[in-house]
């Protein structure tokens, strides 16, 4: 008797253990298995190209085959190759900022994987193939070295829009970075390969178009949605209010050059774009990367071959990976002169993207496009050996802008002065001085790279389509980084004023709504923008996008005519 009771027990807890079914979408003649967590379910790591691997490495995604084989989609994908992160030596930190930087580098470490083109969807549960609900398409940042769509869980965004009552979509994808996916030089030019990592991202676009209809989401309305951002990887226990990701800038300029692909027609892959720091920036020919190409070529063994990127295709991985990392990263002494990013390489980007944008051929869909006030700070720490005025005119010829011209070189430094007030962490007076030069490199780094070319596109564009633009000056209690790169992102993934306004963006073409301060349109003739501020009683409001306007002008047609 106690027998066959412990044996109907047993039974019983063994049906109770066995795991319950997981959603599943069907793709092709392929059953897909997923998870669910609440009122969302997950569908992870779907491959959406075939393996950029063997003699497809170095050449343009090619499109998946249809799935004919059903699998499960609970983890996500490896990571693209990334490049190995060399801190600068740091000096003269207090103990919490160098505990800042330095754990929030060496803590975040992908698995990664030359076989890395995957995507990933996040759904409201009950979204059925005919609930045709808008997408948001997240493209994660990292300087074109770093960064996964592992750094950022989406569940919270499709969570929040659900309890707006507009659901969306949520999509992640992989993309090749590094030499992998940005190499440069007239080899690469030659054989029509150059912005592997942009291809890539539009082959992912291109399966959304395909596929997203059996998620429930609607082809039509997709929102590409980008940041670039370096305090993406903070893991810092003193900081934990900080932690975002990778996925700003980079992110967010792989958007605006998505706008200028094709003459700027979408091809109907998208139908809005949301930017967090980052728009079209100021680079050449791809021959502007050929050192680092040459360089790859030399370490590799290639340099006699008749063909060397044919010979970098069969270059064992770990010897070409160990080769690209020893070209300069983000952290490295030349900061956001990165060798490997986005340039023009007569395929995908016809021209310098400036110059593109002043002869019109950009999407004219509805844009969001913003930036942290203290954009330069956490890049300028490489450079706090350069104190003098005569070092830091060496550092802008060599390291920065090689073409410049004297006389544009007075004119820079006149309007990047070495004064602390006019520094930035902006607004902090005279502290935060970690060096004599160090507020001025991040004044005119921020401005170079972020805040002046984000100026320059809206301003094109003003009269063409509608736009919005924000300010981030939050954070500026954090030591010497201030309202620093990244600082905006943990206001979308925490559930902040930006997630609503990018819901809303999504669904309706307009980021205004219920529940939210009201943010006007960007426009020439009333430049606004919405301004996060550490105010308790007024956290938004509404300023004008006029501050530096002689600074930002000098740096804007300094950099338009020497582009790296």
């Amino acid at each position: 008797m106690h027998l066959g009771l412990w044996a109907v027990a047993l039974q019983a807890s063994i049906v109770l253990a066995a795991p319950l079914a997981g959603p599943t979408v069907e793709l092709d003649s392929a059953t897909v298995t997923g998870t669910s967590s609440g009122r969302a379910s997950s569908f992870l790591g779907i491959p959406f190209a075939k393996p950029p691997t063997g003699d497809r490495r170095f050449r343009l995604p090619e499109s998946i085959d249809p799935y004919s084989t059903s699998f499960s989609a609970t983890s996500m994908g490896p990571a693209c190759p990334q490049q190995s992160v060399k801190l600068p030596i740091l000096t003269g930190l207090p103990a919490d900022a160098v505990n800042f930087v330095v754990n929030s580098i060496y803590q975040v470490v992908f698995p990664d994987d030359e076989d890395c083109l995957t995507i990933n969807i996040i759904k409201p549960a009950d979204a059925t193939p005919t609930s045709d609900l808008p997408v948001v398409a997240w493209i994660f940042g990292g300087g074109f070295e770093l960064g996964s769509p592992q750094m950022y869980d989406g569940t919270g965004i499709v969570e929040r829009s659900i309890s707006l009552g507009q659901p969306v979509i949520y999509v992640s994808m992989n993309y090749r970075v590094t030499g992998f996916g940005f190499l440069a030089g007239k080899e690469v030019k030659a054989a029509g390969v150059g912005n592997l990592g942009l291809q890539d991202q539009r082959e992912a676009l291109r399966w959304i178009q395909k596929y997203i209809g059996a998620f429930g989401g609607d082809p039509t309305k997709v929102t590409m949605w980008v940041q670039y951002n370096a305090l993406d990887f903070i893991r810092s226990a003193d900081w934990n209010w900080l932690i975002s990701s990778w996925g700003e800038s980079a992110g967010a300029i792989s958007v605006s050059l998505q706008m200028l692909a094709d003459g700027g027609d979408t091809k109907g892959l998208f139908r809005a774009a949301f930017m967090q720091s980052g728009s079209p920036i100021p680079v050449g020919d791809i021959a502007n990367g050929q050192k680092y190409y040459d360089a790859i070529v030399q370490e590799t063994g290639c340099t006699g071959s008749s063909d060397t990127l044919a010979c970098l295709r069969t270059v064992p991985y770990a010897k070409l990976k160990a080769a690209i990392d020893d070209s300069p990263g983000i952290f490295s002494y030349q900061s956001l002169n990165l060798a490997w990013l986005p340039r023009a390489d007569g395929v995908f980007l016809t021209d310098n993207p400036q110059r593109l944008v002043q002869q019109g051929k950009v999407a004219k869909i509805p844009i969001v496009s913003g930036d942290c006030d203290d954009e330069g700070t956490l890049f300028s720490l490489s450079t706090l050996n350069v104190t003098t005025e005569s070092q830091i005119r060496t550092y802008v010829k060599t390291e920065f802008l090689s073409t410049i011209q004297d006389a544009d070189l007075d004119i820079l430094l006149k309007a990047y002065p070495q004064d602390l007030v006019q520094g930035s962490p902006y607004d902090t007076g005279f502290l935060d001085a970690l060096s004599l030069q160090f507020k001025r490199f991040a004044s005119f780094q921020g401005d170079a790279v972020f805040q002046a070319p984000r100026r320059f596109f809206l301003n094109n564009l003003s009269g063409k389509q509608k736009m919005w633009s924000f300010l981030s000056k939050r954070g500026k209690a954090l030591p010497f980084l201030g309202a620093a790169h990244g600082t905006d992102i943990l206001n979308i993934y925490g559930g902040g004023e930006l997630a609503d306004y990018l819901i809303r963006f999504a669904t309706n073409l307009d980021p205004n709504g219920p529940g939210s301060a009201s943010w006007p349109e960007y426009t020439t003739a009333s430049p606004s923008l919405l301004t996060l501020v550490d105010n308790l009683l007024f956290p938004i409001q509404i300023t004008q996008d006029t501050y530096r306007k002689g600074a930002m002008d000098a740096v804007t047609k300094i950099t338009l005519e020497n582009p790296v």
